[in-house]
């Protein structure tokens, strides 16, 4: 063989590597965005089901709508902490998804309907909070996340047990 032949087949298959090393990269990329997003939907699970957060979500949950913040403090400091924490989780979950760390779809079917539910619960004594302590930004993400789902009608969505009621699993 000739030099100039092998020199071409050199280049040739170092053209090759290079297109191999870099779908080889995309895949690894693709593939680690996707165990990213799967840890951040388990740690969500995990978060939700912590006991303190069941505990609260059931006080928050019995409350009436329209309880400003002096209301909601004559109930009891168990209920004002109860706000607390489950403000402090959604608020949380809402800068995750703004950030793209949870992605908006997952969070929708998880949790969508709780998110706008408690938000309308705890509207009044967030929008007090505010007003008192002259914080404005005070729970901004929840109220953003909750905004958001309204926004795509998820209080008016279909359940998923009639949406889906028809979808087997993948053998």
């Amino acid at each position: 063989m000739d030099l100039n032949v092998l020199s071409q087949m050199a280049q040739v298959l170092g053209g090759v590597t290079v297109v191999v090393a870099v779908v080889f990269g995309i895949a690894q990329l693709r593939q680690f965005q996707q165990q990213r997003r799967d840890a951040a939907a388990v740690e969500l699970m995990r978060s939700l089901q912590d006991g303190a957060f069941t505990r609260a979500f059931r006080l928050v949950y019995s409350l009436p709508d329209g309880l400003g913040a002096q209301d909601l403090r004559a109930r009891g400091p168990e209920y004002e902490d109860a706000a607390f924490t489950v403000s402090a989780k959604f608020e949380t979950l809402g800068l995750l998804v703004f950030r793209g760390n949870i992605p908006f779809h997952l969070m929708e079917e998880l949790v969508g309907g709780v998110v706008v539910f408690l938000w309308r619960r705890l509207q009044p004594w967030a929008l007090d909070l505010r007003a008192e302590q002259q914080h404005r930004i005070l729970w901004e993400w929840f109220q953003w996340l909750a905004e958001r789902l309204e926004e795509r009608g998820r209080v008016e969505q279909i359940p998923a047990q009639e949406r889906y009621r028809d979808w087997n699993p993948k053998r």
